[in-house]
């Protein structure tokens, strides 16, 4: 009788959820909810809210199941922010962090790099900038042992070949790990990773870069996004006792619906993004790191990402010491 009254009163209401006997009183509408509707402190659990999207701020994710965050990172084109992460904890109670540029050690006179910086490595004094600006910001995860990950099997930015666009991303995943800067910092990455195959899986990023329910298989792909991102990274993550949450899927995916990439930018390049540089800072989110805002865009966290650039391959003094405040 008592699952019939349920039922019933689902009905009654539209299909959104009703609280368990005994639980807090909680009723969600249909549709995508916000952090209003499902505020801090509330319970998935009594709110039947799990698989539920939440947007912010233009973001969006899945509500995991209980142990487990989410977060969404997308590289836009105009350098918004646009991002947030939600966490659920092993009770079902919900906790965000909607801070998308929160940064750290800022460095006195930090100089930055024009809109219009070019192929071979952007404005003049890049690297010099990169290496003056000690900004970052880091994510609540990182990964403890080796990211594996999987290639998609269908189309890839700049039309790359397979084996073409596995080395573009294992060079910029390289970047990471490895700690890869001009600024005479040594590997301080504890952290591996190990390409596995190509897969059938796609990534777990919709059409509005919005992150759905994950399928436990990290994949960098292509496809179609929101037309001002550039690429989206979706990452979860499992919490553990006094340190960060430990990454278990993280998937990426180049907007090749309303952005061209090359790999290889040239004095003629136009409105045309550097895989390895997206790809870089993509990585840099897989393994912990966050976007840094207006006035560090010497560093490859920097949330544009320069079009004719390759600046972004290498990383600056903040990346480098966002690496290390992680690991």
């Amino acid at each position: 009788m008592a699952v019939a009254t349920a039922v019933s009163l689902a009905a009654l209401n539209g299909g959104a959820p009703v609280p368990r006997a005994g639980a807090g009183a909680c009723a969600l509408t249909s549709g995508a909810l916000t952090p209003d509707d499902l505020p801090a402190g509330s319970s998935v659990l009594d709110c039947a809210a799990v698989g539920r999207l939440v947007t912010h701020a233009g973001a969006g994710v899945t509500v995991p199941e209980p142990g487990m965050a989410v977060s969404v990172d997308a590289l836009t084109q105009d350098g918004s922010a646009h991002g947030f992460t939600l966490a659920v904890a092993a009770d079902g109670t919900v906790s965000y962090d909607l801070a998308d540029t929160g940064t750290h050690a800022p460095a006195p006179g930090r100089a930055t790099v024009p809109d219009h910086a070019h192929a071979a490595g952007g404005a003049p004094g890049r690297a010099r900038a990169a290496c003056a600006d000690g900004a970052y910001a880091t994510a609540d995860h990182k990964e403890y042992g080796t990211y594996e990950w999987f290639l998609g099997d269908g189309a890839l930015p700049a039309d790359l070949a397979p084996g073409d666009a596995r080395r573009a991303f294992e060079g910029a995943i390289g970047t990471i790990t490895a700690g890869r800067n001009d600024c005479g910092f040594g590997d301080a990455v504890t952290a591996e990773a190990r390409f596995v195959s190509r897969t059938g899986n796609e990534a777990d990023v919709d059409r509005d870069a919005h992150c759905t329910a994950r399928d436990g298989v990290s994949v960098w792909d292509a496809g179609d996004l929101s037309g001002g991102v550039v690429a989206t990274t979706c990452s979860w993550s499992r919490a553990v006792s006094g340190g960060p949450d430990e990454l278990r899927e993280a998937d990426v995916r180049f907007n090749t619906g309303d952005h061209a990439f090359t790999d290889r930018p040239t004095d003629t390049c136009f409105h045309t993004y550097d895989v390895r540089g997206v790809a870089t800072h993509e990585a840099g989110h897989v393994f912990g790191l966050a976007h840094v805002g207006r006035g560090h865009e010497s560093q490859t966290m920097f949330t544009n990402s320069f079009t004719c650039s390759t600046a972004a391959r290498t990383l600056g003094r903040g990346d480098v010491l966002g690496l290390r405040a992680l690991y």
